[in-house]
C-alpha cells in the first residue's frame, strides 16, 4: 500500500516537473524575435485598404461622445482631451453642436469633470464651445429604472435635427441608447475607436520598455467595446454607417515628450500637455518607445480630415474571436474581415494614418496653425 502511493506521489512529482519544464519554455519564447509574439498579430485575411480610404462623406454637424480622463492617473490615457481639443478649437468647417460624456477611462464623475474643465478653458480663451450633457455611468442594462440619461436624450434629439457625425471615444452606452426606438439612420455616420482583426492584440512591443515579460507588455484590451459589448451589438444591428478607428491605426504616430513640450505654445494645449505626463512615463517604461499612440487623437483626425488615414471597406460583426480562446475575459470581440456574411454588416476599417502625421498635428493643436 507504501510502495503504492510513494508510486502514485513519484508520477505526480514528474508530472508536476514536466508541466513546470514546458511552462519555462513557453515563457522563455516570449524573449525570442518571433514575429507574432513581437506584434501580437496572428495572420489574418488581407483587407483592401485603400490609401486615403473609400471616399465618405461625413455630415458637418459632430457630436462628440467621451469618456474624457485626462489628469485622472497615470494609467489613464489623455486621447480624449487631444480629440476634443483638435474637433472643437482647431479644426474648421466642422461644427461641434453637443458632446456627452461617458463612464470608461474612469467613472463618469470624473469624465464629465474633465470635459466640463476643458470646455470652460477653451471658452475662457474665446472659443465658440458646444454644451455638456451627462451621460452613462455603468454599462447597458446595469442602471436599473433609472431613465434615460441627459446624454442620451441630448443625442437622439441631435441626430433628429439632422445628419451628424458621432464620434464616439468611449463605450457605445450613450450611443445605443439614444438609438433604441429611433427611425432610419443611414444620414448619419458613426466614428468608433474600437474594432480588431481576428487573432490580433493590442499589444506594443516595439521597444525595450519593463513590460510584462521581456518587454511584452502591457496587453491593452479593445477597452471601448470591452466596456460594453452589448451596446455595440445593438449599434452594429442598426444602418447606422461605421467607419472604425482602432489601436492599429493609431500605432502610425507616436507623442514624445518634446510634442508635449510643443504644446505649451497655447494655454489650453499647455492644460492638456501637463495631464498627458503621467501616461508618457507609464509608456515610457513600460512599453520603452518614448512616446504613446494616441488612440482617440486619431479617430478626431479623420474626421477633420477622412483621407488622412489609409482604410478598407470592410465588414464586421460582434462575435468570439476563436483565435484567442486563451484569453477567456473578453469572448466576445468586435471583430473585422474582407469578406460579407449573414451575421456581419459594412464597416470602414482604417489601419494607418499618414507617414510622421504628429509633424503637422502637434503644431495644429498647439494653436501654431489652423484656427
Amino acid at each position: 500500500m507504501k510502495g503504492g502511493r510513494g508510486g502514485i506521489r513519484r508520477v505526480v512529482k514528474v508530472a508536476a516537473l514536466a508541466v513546470s519544464c514546458l511552462l519555462a519554455l513557453v515563457l522563455a519564447s516570449f524573449a525570442l524575435p518571433v514575429e507574432t509574439w513581437r506584434t501580437g498579430e496572428l495572420p489574418a485575411p488581407p483587407l483592401d485598404v485603400v490609401p486615403g480610404g473609400p471616399e465618405v462623406r461625413l455630415p458637418p454637424r459632430v457630436w462628440i461622445d467621451t469618456d474624457a480622463a485626462c489628469g485622472t492617473g497615470e494609467r489613464n490615457d489623455p486621447d480624449d482631451c487631444f480629440a476634443l481639443l483638435l474637433l472643437i478649437a482647431r479644426t474648421p468647417g466642422i461644427e461641434v453642436v453637443g458632446v456627452s460624456t461617458v463612464f470608461g477611462n474612469a467613472p463618469l464623475a470624473d469624465t464629465d469633470a474633465v470635459a466640463r474643465d476643458l470646455l470652460a478653458r477653451l471658452r475662457g480663451v474665446g472659443v465658440p464651445v458646444p454644451p455638456v450633457h451627462t451621460g452613462a455611468s455603468g454599462p447597458t442594462g446595469t442602471r436599473g429604472g433609472a431613465g434615460e440619461t441627459p446624454g442620451a436624450r441630448a443625442l437622439r434629439h441631435a441626430m433628429e435635427e439632422g445628419p451628424l457625425t458621432i464620434v464616439a471615444l468611449g463605450p457605445l452606452t450613450n450611443l445605443a441608447e439614444a438609438v433604441r426606438g429611433a427611425g432610419p439612420l443611414a444620414g448619419h455616420r458613426l466614428v468608433a475607436v474600437m474594432g480588431r482583426r481576428p487573432g490580433h492584440l493590442f499589444h506594443p512591443a516595439e521597444g525595450e520598455g519593463d513590460g510584462v515579460l521581456f518587454g511584452h507588455g502591457p496587453v491593452f484590451s479593445d477597452f471601448n467595446f470591452a466596456q460594453d459589448p452589448e451596446a455595440v451589438r445593438q449599434v452594429m444591428a442598426t444602418d447606422i454607417p461605421a467607419t472604425l478607428v482602432p489601436y492599429e491605426a493609431a500605432r502610425s504616430m507616436t507623442i514624445t515628450a518634446d510634442d508635449l513640450a510643443r504644446l505649451e505654445a497655447s494655454p489650453e494645449s499647455a492644460w492638456v500637455a501637463e495631464r498627458a505626463g503621467g501616461w508618457l512615463g507609464f509608456w515610457d517604461d513600460m512599453v520603452g518607445i518614448g512616446g504613446f499612440y494616441p488612440f482617440d487623437l486619431a479617430a478626431a483626425v479623420y474626421v477633420a480630415d477622412p483621407t488622412a488615414l489609409d482604410c478598407a471597406a470592410a465588414h464586421g460583426s460582434v462575435t468570439r474571436d476563436e483565435k484567442l480562446l486563451l484569453f477567456p475575459r473578453h469572448p466576445l470581440a468586435l471583430l473585422v474581415g474582407p469578406e460579407a456574411r449573414a451575421d456581419t454588416r459594412p464597416v470602414i476599417y482604417c489601419t494607418a494614418m499618414r507617414p510622421r502625421p504628429s509633424a503637422g498635428i502637434v503644431p495644429l493643436l498647439a494653436g501654431v496653425s489652423g484656427r
